[in-house]
């Protein structure tokens, strides 16, 4: 007989077990799932707009406020090349660049100094996740 689904017995770790990094197709370039970090959208979500309460549902939007909104017509005789920025953008993330003594100590060397030490186990920042390796002309 088939068993129901209120009848189904499975273990917790069935149920809360996840496949490991490892075991994925997923390959993400990094070898723990804590070394991606995490960047938050540069925007507000649908919950934080305008009309999420009450009040200002009676309100309603201003005009200046739906003309914010609104998104330019795409041109369909522009030239689709306009702004191709893909050869002054690295696809490869850079690691952190760290002083030689780890920033332990004063600093004597009067050159700006640093090390590429990999990225960090924890969320990088807006600013270190925007650095990207551009590879040189004759590795291409």
């Amino acid at each position: 007989m088939t068993e129901t689904p209120s009848e189904q017995t499975n273990e917790p770790s069935e149920i809360l077990d996840q496949m490991q990094p490892e075991d994925t197709l997923v390959d993400r370039g990094v070898d723990d799932v804590l070394d991606e970090g995490y960047s938050p959208p540069e925007r507000y979500s649908a919950g934080e707009g305008f009309g999420s309460t009450a009040d200002e549902q009676l309100q309603g939007e201003s005009l200046d406020q739906r003309v914010a909104q609104e998104e330019p017509d795409v041109d369909p005789y522009a030239d689709e090349d306009v702004e191709d920025y893909d050869d002054e953008v690295g696809d490869q993330r850079s690691g952190r660049l760290v002083d030689p003594d780890q920033g332990l100590g004063e600093d004597t060397e009067k050159d700006l100094v640093g090390d590429d030490v990999g990225i960090d186990g924890a969320g990088a920042s807006a600013e270190e996740a925007a650095v990207h390796t551009v590879r040189d002309d004759d590795e291409y």
